[in-house]
C-alpha cells in the first residue's frame, strides 16, 4: 500500500507565481501518479483528493495510522527571484535503504524528460520525513517561479506522471511493468547470501542506490533502474572508478 501526499491545500496555497498556486499542481500530479499506480495493481491512499488543508503532522499521522508501506509527498520548489533557478530534487530523511534508491530513480526519470537534476538531498528536519514510520520521500517537481520548469510541467505532464510511477514500480521490482525496459548495473551474482549482503551493505554505505535481487538461484547485487542506457552507463563508470566489476543488465 502506498500513501501519496499532495502538499499544501485549502488556505495554504504553497508557493505562488503569477496566480499559479503550488497546491493545485501538487494535487494534480499526486492524483495522476496515483491513478497509474492503481492501474498497475497498487493500493493507493491519498492524504487529500480535494482542496483541503492538513498540517504536516496530520499527514504523517494519517500515514502511520493506515500503516502504509511507502509515503511520497509531492511539492514544487520556489526561489527568491523569478527564473533564478531550475530543476528537480528529491528529499529524504537520510541516504539509505529503498527510499534513497527510489529517490535516485525518480530523479533520473525526471531528468530524462528534460528537467535539470539538482540531486537527492537529506532533510531530516522535515516533519513528513521525520515523523513517518515507513520509507518516505518528497519530490520537488521543478520551480514554480521558473518559466522553463512550468513549461515542462504543463507540456509534458503526462510523461512526468508516467515517469514517476514507472520509477516507483521499477524500484519495487514489480513484474507488472514489462515496458519500457530498465537498465541496471550489476556488481555481483552470488550463491551465498552472506557474500551478496556484504557487497550490498558496502554499496549502501557509500551512497549507491543498490538493492538485492534473488533470481535463478543467485543473489544479484544491482544498482539503479534507468530507462535510458546513458544513465546506466554513467552509474557504471562511477562504480568502476570505485573499484567494482560491473555489467549492465535489463529487466
Amino acid at each position: 500500500m502506498r500513501k501519496l501526499q499532495s502538499a499544501h491545500g485549502g488556505q495554504d496555497p504553497g508557493a505562488v507565481y503569477k496566480g499559479r498556486q503550488e497546491k493545485d499542481d501538487n494535487l494534480k500530479l499526486a492524483l495522476a501518479v496515483g491513478k497509474i499506480l492503481e492501474n498497475n495493481g497498487i493500493n493507493v491512499l491519498y492524504t487529500r483528493t480535494t482542496d483541503v488543508y492538513q498540517t504536516p503532522f496530520e499527514k504523517a499521522q494519517l500515514a502511520n495510522q493506515a500503516k502504509v508501506d511507502y509515503f511520497i509527498s509531492f511539492h514544487r520548489n520556489s526561489s527568491s527571484g523569478e527564473d533564478k533557478y531550475t530543476g528537480v530534487e528529491v528529499l529524504v530523511y537520510d541516504k539509505s535503504g529503498i527510499k534513497y534508491q527510489m529517490a535516485e530513480n525518480i530523479l533520473g526519470a525526471l531528468g530524462e524528460i528534460g528537467f535539470r537534476e539538482i540531486g537527492v538531498k537529506e532533510r531530516p528536519g522535515l516533519v513528513v520525513l521525520r515523523k513517518t514510520r515507513m520509507p518516505a520521500l518528497l519530490i520537488e517537481t521543478g520551480f514554480i517561479n521558473s518559466e522553463k520548469d512550468n513549461q515542462l510541467f504543463d507540456n509534458k505532464f503526462a510523461e512526468i506522471a508516467q515517469s514517476i510511477a514507472d520509477a516507483i514500480l521499477g524500484t519495487l521490482d514489480k513484474e507488472i511493468i514489462e515496458e519500457p525496459l530498465y537498465y541496471r548495473v550489476q556488481t555481483g551474482a552470488f550463491r551465498n547470501r552472506k557474500n551478496a549482503d556484504r557487497m550490498l551493505y558496502q554499496l549502501l554505505e557509500k551512497g549507491y542506490p543498490s538493492f538485492l535481487l534473488h533470481e535463478n538461484g543467485l543473489f544479484k547485487v544491482q544498482t539503479g533502474a534507468y530507462r535510458q542506457l546513458g544513465n546506466a552507463v554513467r552509474m557504471e563508470q562511477r562504480l568502476r572508478e570505485d573499484g567494482y566489476h560491473t555489467v549492465i543488465v535489463t529487466r
